[in-house]
């Protein structure tokens, strides 16, 4: 892979890194020659990265060329925005208490050189700093209050490095470049590199251990190498084409992360990272199928102000929800006013917002799994045991945690649980993607319960109708993504041969 500094003044730059070219960010956007070059890297060291500034024009620019740039222009804005810095950096929390917890004073100032710090003692946190916000020179404040917290973090200006940083800057810098991600020689004939995020650790993962192995054997099959990845991987995404999460999805956690990355690498992604932003939010959720005119439970969201609206809304039982609710953790229900009263204190010290839903009973949830804007899998998901939802995690045994499935055939699915299914999801994230929807029947309607961005693909649950087909055509999403970006993608009709029911 080619690799190429941007910088106003090339002329400055003075760490020597054999087998990177130099040049000018007016040379960069002008010159047309570079505008027509493939499987190549971008850094980024210009001066300013103020928004329209040539900084931020050659982050652009290099994305709209299909080149990879770090930073990339998402990044540049992410690191303007203190809300998503502070939610970025939420699980870095233990590596800058242990890293800061020494310091006396209240306020310093970390320099990160390529992922890396002067001072050994800083070393890890600059290299975590640098997996959340991949830019190649940074500069993070932090404060104490009462506790050491990440305040701002920007990219750092070649000229503002002092001096005598300079001769490990140059060490770092050769070590940075000569990495082999950047140049790695494909040691096969696959056409194209996986990665399949997994935690073993995942409390309820979407896809059991003989499905991952479906998926692996349909990629390789058709034309990847496939790796098996896990959580402490994320440095890696740069050495694939396309990643596939396969553990649950949420804001707050490593999984964001790896989406967003990869998005910006400009890997192919299943799930991309605006999906798990909007499908973790149910007062998200609340608001766009309010907007949409589809059908939901009564909903109210729910605040200090108005809490005491609940139970006459609504009525008991009622069900309460986190705004980041899943696999029915963070789901409560509440029969009576007192305890309404009671979970409501405790929840709202949480969160600023519930999500408050009648009560709506059933022997069974409808889960249909949608794929680029088709219907792909249609199960019913039957409550657990002795419990009124699907997953009873207080449950005395192992057997009783879920209940009970069963595949429909796509063309036997009910027409209006079908077409509500779609027009949530298109709703909700447009046609690209993987979901699933959570739908109740009641008094012969659909009402919509939840938008899933990382659906359950098991092996004899959802693939029962599909078969081995059903992970094809998952991996044949990623690579028509893979090959929309290169130039080389079919027609929409003859890509997709999933039926149109």
């Amino acid at each position: 892979m080619r690799k190429i500094i941007v910088m106003q003044d090339p002329k400055a730059f003075t760490l020597g890194t054999p087998g990177v070219e130099v040049v000018s960010s007016k040379d960069y956007l002008t010159d047309p020659r570079f505008a027509q070059l493939k499987n190549t890297r971008i850094f980024n060291l210009n001066r300013s990265f103020a928004y329209q500034s040539q900084g931020y024009y050659v982050s652009l620019l290099a994305e709209a060329r299909g080149q990879k740039v770090i930073p990339s222009a998402k990044t540049i804005l992410d690191l303007k925005s203190p809300r998503i810095v502070k939610v970025l950096s939420r699980d870095l929390d233990d590596v800058i208490q242990q890293s800061l917890g020494h310091r006396e004073k209240h306020d310093f100032t970390l320099s990160v050189y390529f992922g890396r710090n002067v001072n050994p003692r800083y070393d890890k946190l600059a290299h975590e700093l640098y997996k959340v916000f991949e830019a190649p020179l940074m500069r993070a404040r932090f404060v104490k209050a009462e506790k050491w917290e990440l305040r701002s973090i920007r990219p750092l200006p070649y000229k503002e490095i002092e001096d005598e940083h300079l001769p490990l800057l140059r060490k770092f810098a050769a070590e940075y470049f000569s990495k082999k991600r950047y140049d790695r020689a494909r040691e096969d004939r696959s056409a194209y590199d996986l990665a399949i995020l997994v935690n073993k650790e995942d409390k309820a993962a979407p896809s059991n251990k003989r499905a991952i192995v479906k998926f692996r054997q349909a990629a390789e099959e058709m034309g990847f190498r496939v790796d098996i990845i896990g959580p402490g991987d994320i440095d890696r995404l740069s050495e694939y084409d396309a990643l596939l999460i396969r553990e649950n999805t949420y804001v707050n956690n490593h999984t964001y992360r790896f989406a967003r990355k990869a998005q910006q690498e400009g890997l192919a992604v299943i799930d991309a990272p605006d999906a798990i932003l909007k499908c973790n939010n149910k007062v998200f959720l609340a608001e766009v199928m309010e907007a949409h005119h589809i059908p939901t439970p009564r909903t109210l969201i729910v605040h200090a102000e108005n809490r005491h609206q609940v139970g006459l809304a609504l009525g008991f039982p009622v069900v309460l929800k986190l705004p980041d609710s899943t696999f029915s953790i963070g789901v409560e229900k509440a029969k009576t006013q007192e305890e309404l009263d009671r979970k409501l204190d405790r929840i709202l010290e949480s969160s600023d917002l519930v999500v408050a839903q009648e009560y709506m009973p059933s022997d069974f949830d409808w889960r249909v799994g949608v794929l680029d804007g088709r219907v792909l899998y249609v199960c019913k998901y039957f409550m657990a045991r002795g419990h009124w939802q699907i997953y009873n995690w207080n449950s005395a045994t192992k057997h009783d945690e879920t209940g009970d499935f069963a595949t429909v055939k796509v063309h036997e699915c009910p027409r209006h649980i079908h077409d509500v299914a779609l027009k949530a999801v298109r709703a909700m994230v447009g046609e690209r993607g993987l979901f699933g929807v959570d739908i109740k029947e009641h008094g012969g309607k659909a009402y919509v319960i939840e938008v899933n961005e990382c659906p359950n693909i098991d092996y004899a649950i959802e693939d029962v109708e599909l078969g081995d087909e059903i992970y094809r055509r998952i991996i044949g999403s990623l690579k028509r993504d893979i090959e929309k970006k290169i130039g080389l993608a079919q027609p929409a009709e003859t890509a997709n041969t999933a039926p149109d029911t």
